[in-house]
């Protein structure tokens, strides 16, 4: 597949820090650092990762390919509260059988992009068949999931709005949807079943959905336990809030822990950006006010880096091959 993803714009996300496709810059698919073979052990230091780039075998197809399903489940759109039916696509792993149970990650597009973009503007299916074909990770269910009512681009100021309510369609109505629907390690959906299958599920998002991604960690956090903000930063405190308001956010998020009296090990954030992608300092900001607290540690913050990465989906697919090895590794 490797599609080009041409477009996008480089206004709002440049002063603003969140892009679509390729978000904030041009994001012409030209990033050489995820297609080339290298050796993928990664220089570790504390908290930060600098990755290496996933091997080109990894985006060629696979002799196990799995299925790309596309669903449509009742909703809300939750800044007018009006019923909504919305998409959803399901990669179900190569053999996805009845009598096994799957972990599940819910990814989300950023802005401008759609719930199927991941599955159709990048090499995700074929590397994800290649992970589980060559046992890096364990036969999974990738949900790929939209903020939006329509399923379609918005104005930057409508997808905020909409992506800052997007935790209760989660909890409410597709997280039931999906797990009752497929062989997750729920054994029911009643709110005590989701809950004490948390760590089997993950959630992540690129650009807007990394914000999205955030707000999953601060109102979802008793539903999930790995959380892959890629490109993003936390907008709880006010937009942008890496870059203008590094420190409240910390400390909010820091009152998400402690008032939940979550451990060290009960929770897991992989952070992923690139040095050449032009949020980078408002995430670095908000990453290191956070390693500098109590509540997040080596064990549950994971700053990944890309030395050169750009705001793209390429640098996306180098992000979920290095942070699904740690959420779901054999």
């Amino acid at each position: 597949m490797r599609l080009k993803i041409f477009l996008l714009m480089i206004l709002a996300l440049t002063t603003s820090g969140c892009g679509g496709s390729g978000g904030t810059m041009n994001t012409e698919n030209t990033n050489s650092n995820n297609t080339t073979d290298n050796n993928n052990t990664a220089q570790l230091t504390g908290f930060t990762e600098y990755l290496n780039a996933v091997p080109s075998s990894y985006f060629t197809q696979c002799t196990e390919k799995g299925t790309i399903i596309t669903e449509h489940y009742k909703s809300r759109d939750y800044t007018n509260n009006q019923e909504i039916t919305k998409t959803a696509y399901i990669y179900l792993p190569y053999g996805y059988s009845e009598s096994e149970r799957y972990d599940v990650f819910y990814l989300m597009h950023g802005w401008t992009m759609t719930a199927g973009s991941f599955f159709s503007d990048c090499d995700l299916p074929d590397m994800l068949d290649n992970m589980i074909h060559d046992g890096l990770i364990k036969p999974l269910i990738v949900v790929c999931v939209t903020f939006d009512a329509q399923n379609q681009p918005q104005s930057f100021s409508r997808s905020q709005e909409e992506l800052l309510v997007f935790h209760n369609d989660f909890r409410n109505d597709l997280l039931p949807y999906i797990e009752s629907k497929y062989r997750t390690f729920a054994e029911n959906t009643t709110p005590e079943g989701l809950r004490n299958s948390r760590t089997h599920r993950a959630f992540g998002g690129f650009s807007l959905g990394a914000v999205t991604t955030w707000h999953q960690f601060i109102y979802n956090l008793d539903l999930v336990k790995f959380f892959l903000p890629m490109s993003g930063d936390c907008w709880i405190i006010g937009t942008y809030g890496g870059r203008y308001y590094p420190d409240e956010t910390t400390e909010y998020l820091e009152g998400v822990v402690r008032g939940g009296n979550w451990r060290d090990d009960d929770f897991y954030i992989y952070e992923g950006i690139g040095t050449d992608d032009p949020i980078f300092t408002q995430t670095d900001n908000q990453i290191q006010a956070m390693m500098k607290t109590q509540a997040f540690t080596p064990s549950n913050l994971h700053y990944a880096i890309i030395d050169g990465g750009r705001h793209d989906l390429i640098a996306c697919e180098t992000y979920m091959y290095h942070a699904l090895r740690i959420f779901f590794g054999r």
